[in-house]
């Protein structure tokens, strides 16, 4: 929730214009609802694509102040569902979310679904526990897994959203390996997984390095162009098969 119009619509040209230098690799900005259509004139002939922060999963009725995705069909990219702040500070459950993913998923959106623990859960040694309920429960929704292009996973504890407290590599790369084992006991191909939780343009190219560690879901940096074009650009000097 940052921004006004005017200023999300000048961040998307920054951003254009900062991730020039990074071919091959898949990016896209996420405004809130309010910028949606101006950003999407303001990303016209660049490579970055549009999506959503969150989705509703009905697609109308009386549901004051919701999005559908028959709203965002056609003209957005993607879809953000179950960020942590979505249950953690608005109180989503588990199959709320699989609900608006299965949703997304028949509007033709591109999903990109969060999980993660809280830092009790991780204390606890839940982490593997949580994050499995968390996935099941968004399959739950489907009557079978979408194709493995039609989403992918964003990997965010909890304890490192908005705190510059960072998952060491080793310990997101334990997970988001985790995330694809899990997933592969029930789709023949694992989707791509992203870390989120404080990536900066300093740690960016050491969480990149870890074979299971796709890509970046980003907060915070995202609002200062420069810094997310760096992050970008540790991306691009990723190998490219794994971009």
């Amino acid at each position: 929730m940052n921004t006004t119009v005017e200023d999300g619509v000048a961040l998307a040209r920054a951003v254009c214009t900062a991730v020039e230098q990074a071919p091959g690799v898949e990016v896209a900005v996420l405004p809130p609802f309010t910028h949606l259509w101006a950003v999407r004139s303001a990303l016209e002939g660049s490579r970055v694509l549009l999506g959503a922060q969150d989705v509703f999963w009905e697609e109308s009725g009386a549901y004051t102040g919701e999005i559908s995705p028959l709203m965002l069909a056609g003209w957005c990219d993607l879809a953000l569902v179950g960020h942590s702040e979505r249950r953690h500070v608005f109180g989503e459950r588990d199959d709320e979310v699989g609900r608006k993913f299965a949703a997304a998923i028949a509007h033709g959106l591109r999903v990109i679904v969060a999980v993660g623990e809280t830092g009790d859960e991780r204390d606890a040694d839940q982490t593997f526990a949580v994050v499995d309920r968390q996935l099941d429960a968004v399959f739950a929704a489907l009557p079978e897994p979408p194709p493995v292009d039609a989403y992918l996973i964003a990997y965010e504890p909890v304890w490192a959203i908005g705190t510059g407290r960072t998952a060491t590599p080793a310990q997101a790369q334990e997970v988001t390996s985790h995330i694809k084992a899990h997933l592969r006991s029930t789709t023949p191909v694992a989707p791509r997984v992203l870390y989120g939780g404080s990536v900066t343009p300093a740690n960016a190219a050491s969480l990149f390095a870890e074979p299971d560690i796709d890509g970046a879901l980003v907060g915070g940096v995202s609002l200062r162009a420069a810094e997310f074009g760096a992050i970008v650009t540790a991306a691009a000097e990723t190998p490219a098969a794994r971009r």
